[in-house]
């Protein structure tokens, strides 16, 4: 993986991974928002690509990626929102979140090249299954970028080592067999799938899917290597637009606090 990520999760707590989407509510407004989640206490940023078709996403993505994409966001701009970020914040983690469309439009080599000149340390593409990613992942590890991998409650043992195979960065365990930010699964639940992938692999576990209070994140954390925040930082940035900062600052910390307090509760 590379040093920024590793450094992300080997602090001694879990790392808080958090997600917007890049040109929501316009591009202009997104690295306000990049620097609030840092001024938070974020371990990682995960910046979505806005699609039209994020099959994989509830509501307020949904939402999100309409709003950027009516603003004119385009990949150029999410390239130059990542660049700017590595010039500003050199030792946080960035990650790419989005589908292959937009990465692959352009052939995955060219896509791969960008994402190392802007500085980016993973990339997490949603529809491409692992079987089939014969360019996109091996041009994103020739470049140092680690290809990051979604494991749910439906990746079985037979398939198991397949997703891990060229796996880097950390390990994106999706909590719920559903679309991001409806629903939260059962922690007992939660538990019983960190422990099985934990026995499968020495990357990082991070959860993410559902979760949305400081409680939340505090509990996945207890067998956690990361916790993952979208929906509810999105629905922030819906909610408050170009003046969303604010607003996104004292909840990052919220859930930054809550995962500091409950590693030292376990410790």
């Amino acid at each position: 993986m590379s040093a920024r990520l590793a450094a992300a999760f080997a602090k001694g707590r879990p790392a808080l991974v958090t997600f917007v989407t890049a040109g929501d509510p316009h591009p202009a407004a997104t690295p306000a928002i990049l620097d609030a989640l840092v001024a938070g206490g974020a371990d990682v940023i995960e910046l979505g690509m806005p699609f039209t078709d994020p099959m994989a996403d509830g509501p307020a993505i949904q939402a999100a990626n309409v709003r950027s994409l009516a603003a004119g966001t385009r990949t150029a701009d999410i390239l130059a929102i990542a660049t700017d970020f590595r010039a500003r914040h050199p030792d946080v983690p960035l990650v790419l979140m989005g589908y292959a469309n937009p990465m692959l439009r352009r052939g995955s080599d060219w896509f791969a090249a960008a994402a190392a000149e802007a500085g980016v340390d993973g990339v997490i593409c949603v529809d491409i299954p692992p079987e089939e990613d014969d360019s996109l992942g091996p041009d994103l590890r020739a470049r140092g970028i680690a290809s990051i991998r979604l494991a749910t409650p439906t990746t079985d043992a037979a398939r198991l080592p397949q997703v891990l195979d060229g796996a880097g960065g950390f390990l994106y365990y999706v909590s719920v067999a559903g679309i991001t930010g409806l629903q939260q699964a059962a922690q007992a639940s939660i538990d019983s799938a960190v422990a099985r992938l934990n026995a499968a692999t020495d990357l990082p576990v991070a959860v993410g899917f559902g979760v949305r209070t400081p409680e939340q994140a505090a509990a996945i954390s207890a067998v956690a290597d990361g916790v993952v925040v979208g929906s509810a930082i999105v629905e922030i940035v819906a909610k408050h637009g170009q003046d969303a900062p604010a607003a996104v600052t004292p909840y990052i910390q919220s859930l930054a606090a809550a995962l500091a307090t409950a590693r030292k509760v376990m410790a």
